[in-house]
């Protein structure tokens, strides 16, 4: 009996573990009807009887064979099947030797006790079989179905010690002699491996270091079979299969023996990765027996060997990697580095050994998420064709990679420091890869190959989190007292970097990103020069408007994924503007403020960043800085005018235009600017618009335009602006109401009003009164003459020349 119940056929069993049971031989569960087993138990009794053996009998024996889930072979029909094998008047075509070596195998594996003496009788024939016709015909299916047949039988509890000599007699011979079969017929391995293991199993000695070298070695020779992650798999299912019986039934000598020949000595032929994943599995069963209360010192001198190998492995893997520095042409050091990702899952945490960190970490970013060689193969001439990258995303790697991230995170905390440095610098390194790869990638693809491009993107969505999640883990370790200043400066650092280059695979709102963002946030805003250096890492005017290619027409605002990296250093620099030392932000920030960027975030956080840099003034601030600031507003201004309405966000510019007029010296020309601007923009909409009728305004009442919006600005500005300054915006503002339709200028002068009475503002507000009564009077004479008769009329009109200049009667300065 099986150590783990509910394992019938370890052949199945081992199938459905492996990540891709499609490759291999499955037996089909569509059971046959009862009549038609019946029917075929039939034609075979009548094979021999009759002494024949037809094409029906043929196909009889498959309908049984395809029924082996819910067949049961009872003993008369066992020995029906060895009295058609072993008779001389029956003529067997060879195809149907494997289907007849499959029905035993159900017999055995299926009875609760099958009788010794048909196991006996089958020996018999199969021997005189194995004489006469092993190297006759097509032997593949002969030698799986005979090594899984005779692996069966001597694990069978109820079978002679003498048979079961016999049996690993047999066994070892045809496996020995004929596994290089392995190498064209793979979809066989799971047969071979199940026979190996109920063999490995048997409480028969005989044999065993010798079926063990040739497990061991099936992938090591010429002709064996190419290694990959399901063979890994499969071969650690099956050990801890086989180790599990083993120390349940307390077959010491042979764990002993398997132990010393596996993991304690150096065999040339065994392949490192069959060695890691046994280890892996002999791991499992140990770590399963300690709570089905095996003795402790049996199990941990298991536990121990396992440990003790497969962190002998990882170590050297680790040491190559880092000192060739690059594995993707090493093909058995890769399947080992995916071997190691597999098992820790499937094992759990059981090292602190820090080569099995780096080796996670090389495993996620080279196998897992190999973005950069991804991009590289793009640009190659062999191409990068969508299949491959839709297998990847279908693999099991990339499924388990959520897993592999949260061991890779918790071995963070118990690796060395020297480690976690070299691991940290990976990651950082690997975004900016993936950055200017990927920017470069969706440039050359995007219309052309968009459906490639939607799955490199979910690799790097994926990527991102991986990321995310172990930034995290670096900052709760390092941004503490325990290291210096510097240390959590540099580190803080190279987060926002690195999330600035990951920021377009951002689609989700991730708590572990805030905490991080906070967190190093905080760190970053303590110093100028750390502020100063996260500042000139942004792309510079350059990057940005000369694309990465420079052969190619290059559209700075359809590139996708450098506006989403610069929209986080618009997003980020405002919470440290304060700290930001001016000449930074006149060096590296102004020339590349997006205040036109058609991507209304990006020209929103632009507006807002502008805004903070003007109210950020110090009192020591220099001369020069401070001009810088003035003619800063010219620029923004104009830009800001000019994409208005349409590109340029109006919240935004309405931040901006207060930040500058607020903290500009007093009677700045750039707040004379400013606000002449306004006056003339906001002209020009609403004569535009049509709000010169006298319906128009009534209509657009529902909801502001951009005329409307502009001028509450406008009036929002006259308690704003400076009091040298606001003779002009009164005198401009005069101008501008006299000409709007009656329903308009009553609005107007409605708010004007409210504004006034709420007002405390001691200074300005006497003033303001007297203007607005003047105002008021000019408006309700009712004039509706077109602009050019109004400023003829300004200048015959005393009184409108009073409201257009206040500050001659009204205002002292």
């Amino acid at each position: 009996m099986s150590a783990q119940p509910g394992i019938v056929f370890l052949e199945e069993w081992l199938k459905r573990k492996c990540i891709n049971p499609d490759k291999f031989v499955t037996r089909k569960s569509n059971s046959s009807s009862a009549r038609a087993i019946i029917q075929a138990w039939a034609e075979l009794r009548g094979s021999l009887q009759n002494s024949s053996f037809s094409q029906r009998q043929l196909q009889s024996l498959r309908t049984l064979v395809d029924s082996q889930t819910s067949l049961h072979v009872a003993d008369p029909q066992a020995r029906l099947v060895l009295g058609i094998l072993s008779s001389s008047n029956i003529s067997l075509p060879y195809e149907s030797y494997p289907l007849f070596f499959r029905l035993l195998y159900i017999w055995v594996r299926k009875a609760s006790k099958p009788t010794a003496a048909i196991i006996d009788s089958a020996m018999d024939v199969l021997s005189n079989l194995f004489s006469s016709q092993f190297d006759s015909g097509n032997c593949h299916a002969f030698f799986s179905e005979s090594v899984l047949l005779l692996g069966s039988f001597s694990f069978a509890s109820s079978a002679f010690e003498r048979t079961k000599t016999f049996c690993l007699d047999l066994l070892s011979r045809v496996f020995v002699e004929k596994r290089q079969v392995l190498g064209s017929f793979t979809e066989l391995l799971p047969d071979v491996l199940a026979g190996v293991g109920y063999a490995l199993s048997s409480s028969v000695t005989v044999h065993y270091v010798t079926i063990l070298d040739s497990l061991f070695e099936i992938w090591g020779t010429k002709d064996g079979p190419h290694g990959n992650i399901s063979h890994g798999l499969m071969i650690l299912y099956l050990t801890d299969w086989v180790m599990s019986n083993l120390i349940n039934f307390q077959f010491l000598d042979k764990v002993r023996i398997f132990l010393q020949e596996t993991f304690g000595t150096s065999k040339e032929n065994y392949t490192p990765f069959v060695v890691f994943m046994a280890a892996a599995g002999v791991l499992r069963a140990a770590n399963r027996s300690t709570s089905s209360g095996v003795k402790l010192d049996i199990v941990s001198r298991i536990r121990t060997s396992a440990v003790v190998c497969m962190e002998a492995l990882v170590s050297d893997l680790v040491s190559q990697a880092l000192r060739f520095k690059e594995l993707r042409n090493d093909s058995k050091n890769r399947l080992l580095l995916q071997c190691v990702s597999l098992a820790l899952v499937r094992t759990g945490s059981f090292s602190s050994n820090s080569s099995f960190f780096v080796c996670l970490a090389l495993a996620l970013l080279t196998e897992m998420f190999p973005l950069p060689q991804l991009y590289e193969s793009v640009f190659s001439s062999g191409r990068l064709k969508l299949n491959e990258v839709k297998e990847h995303v279908d693999s099991i790697l990339f499924k388990e990679a959520g897993v592999i991230t949260g061991i890779f995170c918790n071995q963070y905390l118990s690796a060395d420091e020297e480690n976690k440095n070299i691991v940290e610098n990976f990651l950082w390194q690997y975004c900016q890869d993936v950055y200017f790869g990927y920017r470069q990638v969706a440039l050359l693809l995007k219309g052309k190959a968009n459906e490639l491009l939607e799955v490199l993107e979910k690799i790097a969505e994926s990527a991102f989190l991986m990321v995310v999640v172990f930034a995290l883990a670096v900052t709760k370790h390092k941004l503490n007292s325990k290291f210096s200043q510097e240390m959590q400066m540099e580190v803080s650092l190279k987060i926002l970097i690195s999330f600035s280059c990951m920021e377009y695979f951002r689609h989700v709102r991730l708590p572990e990103y805030m905490e991080t963002i906070r967190k190093v946030v905080a760190t970053v805003n303590k110093n100028e020069y750390a502020c100063t250096c996260f500042v000139n890492s942004m792309p510079s005017y350059s990057d940005l408007t000369n694309g990465p290619d420079q052969k190619s027409n290059y559209l700075w605002s359809k590139d996708e994924v450098q506006t989403a990296r610069v929209l986080f250093y618009l997003r980020v620099i405002p919470t440290f503007i304060e700290y930001l030392p001016s000449l930074a932000f006149k060096n590296m920030i102004a020339p590349t403020v997006y205040l036109e960027h058609p991507n209304g975030k990006v020209a929103q956080a632009s507006h807002s960043l502008f805004a903070a840099f003007m109210s950020m003034g110090k009192e020591s601030e220099e001369n020069d800085i401070a001009s810088f600031k003035e003619q800063l507003v010219f620029h923004y201004i104009q830009r800001s005018l000019l994409g208005y309405p349409g590109i340029t966000p109006f919240e935004g510019m309405a931040s901006g235009v207060v930040g500058l007029v607020q903290h500009v010296p007093a009677g700045s020309p750039a707040t004379y600017y400013c606000i002449q601007s306004l006056v003339d923009k906001a002209n020009q909409l609403c004569f535009e618009a049509n709000v010169s009728e006298a319906d128009a305004w009534k209509r657009q009442q529902g909801e502001p335009e951009p005329s409307k919006k502009l001028l509450g600005l406008i009036l929002r500005l006259v308690f704003l602006v400076d009091i040298q300054v606001l003779p002009k915006l009164m005198q401009l503002l005069a101008q501008l109401v006299t000409k709007l339709p009656q329903d308009a200028q009553d609005a107007v002068l409605n708010e004007l009003y409210s504004q006034v009475a709420n007002s405390d503002d001691v200074i300005r507000k006497p003033t303001l009164v007297s203007w607005l009564q003047s105002l008021s009077y000019l408006c309700a004479m009712g004039t509706h003459q077109n602009a050019a008769s109004k400023e003829s009329e300004s200048e015959e009109n005393p009184t409108l020349a009073r409201v257009a200049d206040p500050s001659s009667s009204h205002l002292e300065t």
